[in-house]
């Protein structure tokens, strides 16, 4: 996962020293946010002489035609645009090459997206008040973040406000693409030091696996009355997950099928596949996570293992199932 650093937030050095601090320490991109103010351009001007690295530009205007020309004559790599401030829809230029991204707060449903879905490159979900640093990530946009990325897989996901180093995990697990850091990035005293957390794979975390799990209408579950060969091959094709779970009427966990359980399933029965059955394929006691497990929890499950995991059934104290966790995203989110 990228990390933008938010220069606005470093409060103590100029512009040149925090642009050095930056780049010393090998942040991704510059964000720069602009409140309705073509001076940051002046900026922009700036940066440009101190370092080559990507500006990640956020505007929050009503009249947003006015920047038009500024973004032509000073382009950027990455531009932004508030959808809560607009009050018809953006009209940019094609000579404006930067990619460009919508951003939403919290309570805007990524729906608001779709006008520009033919057109933008991403979305940049506010997890906190815009404009406003130090502020706590809402859990509401970890469901967020997935809505989105199931609806348009092939659009990045920019994240904005309360990313630390527990977030940064969380986040970077689901396949966002970059996060926005400002305050977290200075406040911790180095930045090197923060950086480093933020892209960190070992982290502690207060959020619950049920914060940002996937949730039981997007897992792939067969109850006892369709467990044929070909529910079973339907339910992994239907999710794109590469297993599926199996659970009793009442909802109880009672195994998992992957892909690799297929396989084997299949050379145990090559010279007669009519006679595969369930019992050939099962994992009857697959590892599992609780839905109140913390992320330490989570890893220190997963590091006990012998074995690699990419996903975990969640279950509450009842071993009910109500939900997974994947972990496709922890090397294909660093690409």
């Amino acid at each position: 996962m990228k990390i933008s650093a938010s220069i606005y937030s470093n409060k103590k050095d100029s512009l040149k020293e925090t642009i050095a601090q930056l780049d010393e320490n090998q942040v991704d991109f510059f964000h720069v946010d602009c409140n309705d103010d073509l001076s940051v351009f002046d900026d922009i001007v700036e940066i440009r002489e101190y370092s080559k690295k990507p500006i990640d530009l956020h505007i929050i205007t009503d009249t947003p035609e006015k920047y038009y020309d500024k973004l032509e004559r000073i382009p950027v790599e990455y531009v932004t645009f508030q959808f809560e401030n607009l009050k018809e829809k953006l009209q940019i230029p094609k000579s404006i090459k930067a990619k460009k991204g919508l951003a939403v707060v919290t309570p805007t449903p990524v729906e608001a997206f779709e006008e520009y879905a033919d057109e933008f490159d991403f979305i940049l979900i506010m997890a906190t008040i815009p404009g406003q640093s130090g502020g706590t990530f809402d859990p509401v946009n970890f469901r967020k973040i997935r809505e989105f990325s199931q609806k348009y897989p092939d659009k990045k996901i920019h994240v904005d406000g309360g990313v630390n180093g527990e977030v940064s995990f969380i986040i970077r697990n689901m396949g966002v693409f970059s996060a926005v850091s400002g305050s977290y990035l200075f406040n911790e005293g180095q930045v090197g030091k923060a950086l480093l957390s933020l892209k960190a794979t070992d982290t502690a975390s207060h959020y619950l696996v049920k914060d940002f799990m996937r949730t039981n209408g997007e897992v792939p579950k067969l109850t006892p009355d369709k467990r044929s060969f070909k529910d079973v091959l339907t339910s992994i094709e239907d999710y794109k997950l590469g297993f599926t779970i199996l659970t009793s009427d009442s909802g109880k966990l009672e195994g998992i099928i992957s892909n690799a359980d297929v396989r084997r399933g299949l050379i145990k029965n090559i010279d007669d596949i009519s006679k595969i059955s369930i019992e050939d394929m099962v994992n009857s006691n697959p590892v599992r996570a609780n839905e109140n497990d913390t992320v330490e929890e989570l890893l220190k499950l997963i590091k006990s293992k012998s074995f690699p995991i990419n996903f975990l059934p969640v279950v509450n104290d009842t071993d009910e199932v109500c939900g997974v966790i994947t972990f496709f995203n922890l090397v294909k989110g660093e690409l």
